[in-house]
């Protein structure tokens, strides 16, 4: 079992910048972050494994920013450039399975963080 408590989100203008952080209960070779907005399905937003190879989703390339430390257990996500569409509720995610990109299930998820970005 793997327990992943979020941190950071909040409400910020357009143009803006928040931080996400993710503190896991152990190191798990797949890390990400997903996002669902309110009426629609839940959406990969970011994948990185414990080498630190990264994947984005098109939606927030050259935006976002993701991370981990692994000696604290922790996952990270910068959100630079915020736009009205990017809110949503945020969960970060962990997944055993050596194959880490944007279509992994995860196997254990956080309770989420509500990112609003106003216009």
């Amino acid at each position: 079992q793997v327990q992943l408590v979020e941190s950071g989100g909040g409400s910020v203008q357009a143009g803006g910048s928040l931080a996400l952080s993710c503190e896991a209960s152990r190191n798990v070779y797949c890390m990400g972050w997903f996002r669902q907005a309110p009426g629609k399905e839940r959406e990969v937003v970011s994948v990185i494994t414990s080498g630190a190879s990264t994947r984005y989703a098109d939606s927030v390339k050259g935006r976002f920013t993701i991370s981990r430390d692994i000696p604290k257990n922790s996952l990270y996500l910068q959100m630079n450039s915020l736009k009205p569409e990017d809110t949503a509720i945020y969960y970060c995610a962990a997944s055993s399975n050596y194959y880490c990109n944007l279509d992994t299930r995860p196997d254990y998820w956080g309770q989420g963080t509500q990112v609003t970005v106003s216009s």
